[in-house]
């Protein structure tokens, strides 16, 4: 289902709670929400769709992926960047590393881990900063 985007930042600001099974619906709704926005959206994170869970959707190259409860554990590569984010108006600054190492959850709760590097480590970092209530 396609949800509302969230534009309440007090809201945005909130740490999220860890992703369980029964929000694999929310998940779904994301990525369904992420999809109808591709035009200007890349990524995702559950509470830019009223959801306070541990949940992001993007696209990595083409290829739509979900994570559950992503933690980045490794980074390298600081660099400054300007974001922009459906929740938000205009581009802000943001500190980024050009490789990171996740770890997450699949849709099956089946640990996962890898290297992202680039864009679509960009996206991710995004994404999991709002997971942490960061507001760029």
């Amino acid at each position: 289902m396609i949800r509302e985007i969230c534009k309440d930042k007090a809201f945005l600001a909130n740490k999220a709670e860890p992703a369980t099974i029964e929000d694999l619906p929310v998940a779904a709704d994301l990525l369904d929400t992420l999809k109808h926005h591709r035009e200007g959206c890349v990524g995702m994170a559950a509470n830019m769709i009223g959801v306070n869970k541990r949940i992001i959707a993007f696209d990595d190259d083409g290829t739509y992926m979900v994570m559950l409860n992503p933690e980045i554990v490794k980074k390298s590569g600081p660099y400054d960047a300007q974001e922009g984010c459906l929740s938000l108006v205009g581009l802000r600054p943001a500190r980024r590393f050009q490789s990171i190492k996740v770890r997450w959850q699949n849709e099956k709760f089946q640990e996962r881990l890898r290297t992202f590097t680039g864009r679509t480590a960009q996206i991710i970092q995004h994404e999991i900063d709002h997971c942490e209530g960061i507001i760029i």
